[in-house]
């Protein structure tokens, strides 16, 4: 599976902002979906995730929960990430992440497949 995300920018804080993340392959469906994020001096962290199949369930970290909407459109192969009420601490190279037959609560670790980074950043 290869995941291009999209979608970051420069915006100012309370201003929204929607990352999107492509896969390829016949398969999409069989993956739970996520995004993670990295700022800069800091680890990489979990932000998101959704289930496989339908994507029935989704998990956020409690940072961004009630800001931050996942969903995935298995006919476009892609998931998407709405973005609201951004703060300057959401500023962060944010990635998208894949694995197979995952649950979204399980998908904070074992990621098997990566996208490239796609910057956000939120000036106060």
């Amino acid at each position: 599976v290869q995941l291009q995300a999209s979608g970051g920018g420069l915006v100012q804080a309370g201003d929204s902002l929607r990352l999107s993340c492509a896969a390829s392959g016949r398969t999409f469906s069989m993956y739970g979906m996520g995004w993670f994020r990295q700022a800069p001096g800091k680890e990489r962290e979990f932000v998101v995730a959704i289930s496989w199949g339908t994507g029935s369930s989704t998990y956020y970290a409690d940072s961004v929960g009630g800001r931050f909407t996942i969903s995935r459109d298995n006919a476009m192969n892609a998931v998407d990430l709405q973005m609201n009420s951004l703060k300057p601490e959401d500023t962060a190279l944010y990635y998208c992440a894949a694995a197979k037959y995952r649950a979204a609560q399980n998908m904070q670790s074992g990621i098997e497949y990566w996208g490239q980074g796609t910057q956000v950043t939120v000036s106060s």
